[in-house]
This record gives structure tokens, sequence and C-alpha cells, in this order.
């Protein structure tokens, strides 16, 4: 299935070199020894919002994506390469559906255009195939909101409770996704939250365990409920959990090292005992980092690590001036070395916020969409500590045990950047419409730019949400009408990250003679051993 074309080419290495540097003004930042740099938007991609998947269904979304660094390649100014992409529960209109959890495999072209173009086309993506999520019986899994009372169990899975819709589906509002060279994927989870491993064809094989204190309680018992319910099924009580993760705010970031080694998840924001109850969007700030260890065992990872992240803040504006402060939720990171990562935080404003009838309204303009450099190195490790115990606090109140060492963290790119958006016909909050960026952004990929003389030289590529809003959607076997068009949009930025250790190009000789996936087989090993030197 088609979803996009494009129609820009160019040829040539060093052609692609100097558009690069007559068409951006770069901004770095030094972050722990190192000058990372960000030299602009040079590319967008497009799926129009009411495509269908290959089960006949609304595509849905970008919540997170996966880029199959063996698949990424260039010829000339042409890159191509595999993303696994990331739906999560579906269209929410009265509550939630019995839509399906999904992923989709795109083939994708990427051509950039380092001084902007007046078309969004210079990413083109083609859908190869939509999976589901199974168990192993074929049973599949739901997006209903589980039981507000009564858990799911599935011994030979897992010991711990699982979240479980009224219909006895397991259920999964999926969030994360990363995929392994032998196909099997993890994926993270906010219902539970929990990071579930699958089969390349979606079959369930094991369950991550969370510590118990992100675990969401309610009358002294485990309670998955998001306070999402399905139609004419029971809201839980309280709405919110009085401890564990919040309503909506699970496992949204993960992501794996570059040697495969570690897998990392982050709880959106903080737990319920680790913010003030009566002020929660400004005191949200400290949430959690998981560290698992793939090496030893990838089906049952250990938790070797957990470490404090605090979130930024930032003052939403309002129709007299500048609001309370507000912490900006992550949605997704993705880790450039075993320490260090990029991470995207942003606030709930955009296109599809505002109002269609009116001129503007301040809902659809965001005064907060950033990527974030972000370092653990000496962050407290609670791990298998007390802080790990039901309902034990790393912040109460909101604020962090002074014991406590959190991650360091930098701002990096501006996604509201107005110069940046406006290169490509984008606006923040400029106009209704699709040229508006909409409210959610959520998935994060690297890949080399295969630049023989900028060895450090990537593209990131971030990804939208766009809550399967179309005026002509379908799932769960019914149509519906959401209102109004809100495209799937890919954003891709040329970054210098000179601590990374993702695969790189190998020495332009070398590069002249070798094609894609075995010039970045042999760059990852000649980028690990620069890393090695450091």
């Amino acid at each position: 299935m088609k979803l996009f074309s494009t129609s820009r080419t160019c040829a040539g290495v060093l052609v692609a070199c100097s558009v690069l540097a007559a068409g951006v003004t770069a901004q770095s930042v030094s972050f722990q020894g190192d000058t990372f740099t960000n030299h602009g938007l040079v590319g967008v991609g497009r799926i129009a919002a009411s495509t269908r998947d290959s089960f006949g269904e609304t595509f849905g979304s970008f919540s997170a994506f996966y880029l199959d660094q063996a698949s990424w390649g260039r010829s000339g100014n042409t890159y191509s390469g595999t993303l696994y992409t990331q739906p999560d529960r579906g269209y929410n209109g009265a509550g939630t559906t019995n839509y399906a959890p999904r992923f989709n495999e795109i083939s994708f072209t990427f051509t950039p255009a380092a001084g902007g173009a007046p078309a969004q086309n210079q990413v083109a993506l083609n859908l190869v195939q939509t999976t589901r999520f199974q168990e192993s019986g074929g049973t599949l899994f739901t997006s209903l909101d589980p039981t507000p009372s009564g858990t799911g169990s599935r011994p030979a899975i897992t010991p711990q409770a699982l979240p479980q819709a009224h219909t006895g589906r397991l259920a999964l509002d999926a969030e994360g996704i990363v995929r392994r060279p032998d196909g099997t994927l993890y994926v993270s989870d906010e219902y539970g939250p929990y990071v579930y491993r699958f089969s390349a064809n979606g079959t369930l094989l094991s369950v991550v365990n969370s510590p118990d204190a992100l675990l969401p309680q309610r009358s002294g018992a485990t309670s998955f409920a998001s306070n999402n319910p399905g139609v004419g099924q029971p809201a839980p009580s309280p709405a919110n959990p009085v401890s564990g993760r919040q309503n909506n705010q699970g496992l949204e970031g993960l992501t794996i090292s570059p040697d495969g080694t570690k897998l990392y998840a982050l709880l959106q924001s903080a737990t319920r005992q680790d913010l003030n109850t009566a002020s929660v969007a400004g005191s949200r700030a400290n949430t959690r980092m998981l560290v698992y260890d793939l090496a030893t065992d990838p089906a049952n990872p250990a938790l070797i690590a957990e470490h404090v992240v605090q979130l930024p803040t930032f003052a939403p504006t309002t129709a007299s001036g500048p609001g309370s402060a507000a912490v900006a939720a992550q949605s997704e990171l993705i880790a450039i070395n075993d320490t260090q990562f990029l991470l995207l935080a942003r606030d709930g404003r955009g296109n599809g916020l505002d109002n269609p009838s009116t001129a503007m309204v301040d809902e659809g303009r965001s005064d907060f969409r950033q990527i974030l450099l972000l370092d653990i190195t000496g962050a407290t490790n609670i791990a298998g500590t007390s802080f790990d115990d039901l309902g034990a606090s790393i912040a109460p109140g909101g604020v962090l045990n002074s014991g406590l060492t959190p991650a360091l963290s930098s701002s990096f790119i501006d996604l509201n950047d107005a110069a940046e958006l406006a290169k490509f016909n984008l606006g923040n909050g400029t106009s209704f419409g699709a040229d508006n960026l909409s409210e959610k952004w959520e998935a994060l990929s690297l890949a080399s730019a295969l630049d023989a003389e900028n060895p450090d030289d990537y593209f990131l590529f971030v990804g939208n949400d766009n809550d399967f809003i179309t005026a002509d959607g379908f799932q769960d076997g019914g149509a519906y009408d959401a209102g109004f068009e809100n495209d799937n949009m890919i954003l891709v930025y040329r970054v210098t990250l000179p601590s990374a250790t993702l695969a790189a190009i190998p020495e332009p000789s070398a590069f002249a003679a070798l094609g894609g996936a075995a010039a970045l087989a042999l760059a990852l090993t000649r980028r690990r051993s620069r890393a090695d030197a450091r």
C-alpha cells in the first residue's frame, strides 16, 4: 500500500554535504564534556489520517517506532529503511473499545532537504504489513480498559497479576516498541505498567515485571483500570490509584542500548506517591527509569538499575499571561550509548485541541515540545531497595528525597522553533489545520547520516500520535467520524552526537566499496572502538 510519495531527488555525497552546510544554522549544546549539535529540520513525511492498515482498520498513530538498523542504506542523497511502528489503544469515543493492539511494518525512503521545501514529502512511507498481538492460543489482546477490581492470571507466563478486560482478554495500551535482530519485540504498556515480549508474529512469550512501587493500587489491591471504561462498564473508584502509576501515565518510554545488552523503560511521569495529589500538574516531575539486563536472559531480564529522572517544567500560557508551573511529561527516549539518551517531553497542546469554528484558541498552540539530552551516569541506583516496595515514595509531596541524585539533563532541540517549522510550511498554533503540529509527539528513532566527512552525524526521526482522529475512521467492526483529519507525521532532524555508540559509517575508502547493511556493520565495529577509547 502506497501511503505517500516523494518527488525530490539529489545525487552524490559531496552535494549533500554542501547543501547541508549552506542551508542550516546549527545550534550546539555542551553536555557532559561533549558538544551536541542540532543542524535543524531537514525533512517531513505524512500518512493520511484516513489510511487503513492490513486489517482494513484505521492505521492509527506513531506512539512509538523502531528503525531497523540493518535495513538502513543510502544511494546518492536518498536513504531507505524499515520502521516498526506502534499505535496505541485505538480511537476513544465514548470510551475504550475492543480494538486489537498491533504493530505495523513500514518501508520508507528519505531524501533530506536541509534548506526546507514547499512540500512535506521528504519521507515516503509504504505499509508492508500489520501484525496483531495475541496469546499463544490465538486469543487477541484488547484495548478495553482493565476491570477496576480483579486481574488476569497467566501462571505459565508470569506470577504477577496482569491487566484484564471484562471480556477475559488481556488488556494492553501499547506505547513503546523495540525489535531485536531475531524479530522478537519488547512492547511497553500504560495499563500495567509492564513490558511484554512478543515473537515476530505477535505472540506473547513473556512479561518483564515492574517493581511493586509502580503497580497501581486501589482499596488495598492492584487495580489496573485507567478510568476509561468501555461502554456500559463501571468507572474505578477512586478515579486515580492511591499509589503506583497514574492513569494513562505508564511505561511510555522504551529503548535498547546500542549493543543490545540493556533495556530501558521510563514512566511517563511520577507515580501517585511521588507527587502532590492536590497539585498534580506541577509536582509530577520525579519519574523513574528501569534498566534491565538483556545479555544474561532476554526472555526474563533482571532489573539491574533504577534511576530518578526529573522532567522539565514550563509556564503554560493563559488568556491572562503565563500560568502556574507545569511539568512536561515524557513521551519517548532513545539510547545513544549505555548511559546517555535523547528524551522527548511535551505539553498536551496542538492541532486537534483548538476549535475549527474559531480563528484559534490557546489549546492549539504548544508551549513546550523539546528533545533533551539525558545522562544517568551519576544517578543513584535504587533498584532492589525499599524505594521499590508497594507505595514507597522517592519524592513525598513531589519533593525529591535529599539522599537521591537524579539523572542530569539539558535542552537540545525545540520542536516548536518557528523558523525551522516554517522551512516546511509548518507552524505551532499559527492556524487550524494540517500544517499546525498536532498535540502528541511520541516516537523517536536514530540512523547514521552515512556521511564519511561527518561520522558523528545522525538523522533523528520524530513521530506523532494522532489518536486515530479522522472523519473517515473504521475500527472494531464499525465506522466513526472524529470530526476532522489529524495526519500521522514524521519530522527529521540532522544532529551531531559525539558520544553516540550507534552505528556510524566507515572510512571514505571503505564506504565506496560497501552498500547499506555491510557499511553499517563495519561502521558499528569502528564506532564502538572509538567509544572504548573515550
